[in-house]
């Protein structure tokens, strides 16, 4: 708009020096054509010093371009990395970081439809391990996690941040206690070509993995246990691997489907878990939304012991109160407890962490908290009178929110007895 305004003055100040006094018009037009030129150049000096600026301090490379991030780092530049080569095959998965827990080809779909109908997976309640590296740098390895072998760097990639191995990697996510008997475990994972071998235990001789291509495997070498299971198909995508141990028994779960029931798993109790996978550079492996929990009771238990219980299993994308179909198995416990205790009438809870407004949180937690209310009424027969909803915000916080476990424990659903 000043730009506009000065080249008007220049016009108007040249049309005066055709129609007016030839020497004292010509000397203004003259000034003004000369200011404006100046200005021009000055903005214009201005903006390429700044995007040289920009170019010179930063450096695009994809997140594979191994070469390129070395180079860039060794001149002192700063890293902003693109899409992996062959990224366009990672289909509709490929934002699975910008959702809370998950990834993002569901979207479309709602608790309880589809595959999900018959998905039993439940995540433990007590947070033990929770990373999206958000708070790390890009180019360090994961400071909350222990370095082992191999090259691992820290990268944005798809609008998430996420671990890449460039060479065979192998790093341990500790774990603040011993595994308990009741576990479940979750992560995203892009693997081009190999697979990601999980170990529990010291000998490394009990493990579950994940292949890129849609295989999972578990194993038990000193009771011969083994069972595979490998995707008709399968391509190289961004998925979400889980676990889930009830004592002996473990449960694997690629994406939306469980793969794998194996009774007498037996995986060894341990404070830390290895993680062991393929990479190189033209292939490296990506890993990210790492969530580590303790399993607990049955949500009717635990209710009728204290009048009230908190489910992490109710999983929304962020920033939404739309409900994502990974939360079908706890909803349907819900329906189930309210059908066979007919006098049970229910308070839903909508809680956050302190990220954001205190305001926006406190309207986000009370439309999730009806979210949860609609879904039961609409998807799972509740009757709708027994539910009442309410949303508190960040003001009742279970955890601290200043760990990452403390924040992902304070986003959760709480059913209070009324």
């Amino acid at each position: 708009m000043q730009l506009s305004r000065l080249f008007a003055a220049v016009a108007a100040a040249s049309l005066l020096s055709v129609q007016a006094a030839p020497l004292s018009a010509q000397s203004l037009g003259d000034r003004l054509k000369r200011k404006v030129q100046e200005r021009v150049d000055r903005k214009t000096d201005e903006g390429m010093d700044k995007a040289l600026d920009k170019a010179e301090e930063t450096v695009k490379c994809a997140a594979t371009d191994s070469a390129c991030i070395a180079k860039a780092k060794a001149e002192g530049k700063k890293v902003e990395t693109t899409g992996a080569k062959g990224a366009a095959a990672a289909g509709a998965n490929a934002n699975a970081n910008a959702t809370e827990d998950g990834s993002s080809d569901v979207n479309a779909l709602k608790p309880g439809t589809g595959a999900w109908a018959n998905y039993d997976f439940k995540p433990g309640e007590r947070i033990l391990f929770f990373d999206d590296f958000t708070k790390d740098e890009v180019g360090d390895f994961p400071r909350r996690m222990e370095f082992q072998s191999g090259s691992l760097e820290l990268v944005d990639w798809q609008g998430g941040r996420w671990l890449r191995a460039s060479s065979d990697s192998k790093w341990y996510v500790p774990l603040p206690e011993v595994r308990p008997d009741r576990f479940t475990m979750e992560f995203d994972y892009y693997i081009p070509s190999g697979e990601v071998w999980i170990y529990f235990g010291e000998k490394e001789e009990r493990q579950v993995d994940f292949g890129g291509h849609g295989h999972a495997a578990l194993s038990n070498r000193a009771n011969k246990v083994q069972a595979q299971y490998t995707e008709s198909g399968g391509e190289s995508k961004i998925r979400r691997g889980r676990i889930m141990v009830d004592g002996k028994y473990a449960k694997v779960y690629l994406d939306e489907k469980r793969v794998l029931n194996v009774p007498n798993a037996d995986l060894e109790r341990t404070n830390k878990i290895l993680f062991y996978t393929d990479g190189d550079d033209a292939n490296p492996s990506l890993f990210g939304n790492f969530r580590l929990a303790a399993g607990g009771k049955k949500l009717y238990d635990v209710l009728a012991e204290t009048g009230r219980v908190a489910t992490q299993g109710i999983y929304f994308d962020t920033g939404s109160d739309r409900i994502r179909p990974e939360s079908s198995p706890t909803l349907k416990e819900i329906a189930a407890m309210l059908t066979e205790h007919g006098d049970l009438s229910l308070t839903i809870e909508g809680h956050t962490d302190n990220v954001g407004s205190a305001a926006t949180n406190k309207t986000l937690s009370e439309k999730r908290a009806a979210a949860v209310k609609a879904a039961l009424v609409g998807s799972y027969g509740v009757e709708a009178g027994r539910l009442e909803t309410a949303g508190f915000g960040s003001t009742k916080p279970a955890g601290s929110n200043d760990t990452p476990e403390g924040r992902q424990t304070n986003r959760r659903v709480e059913l209070v007895r009324r």
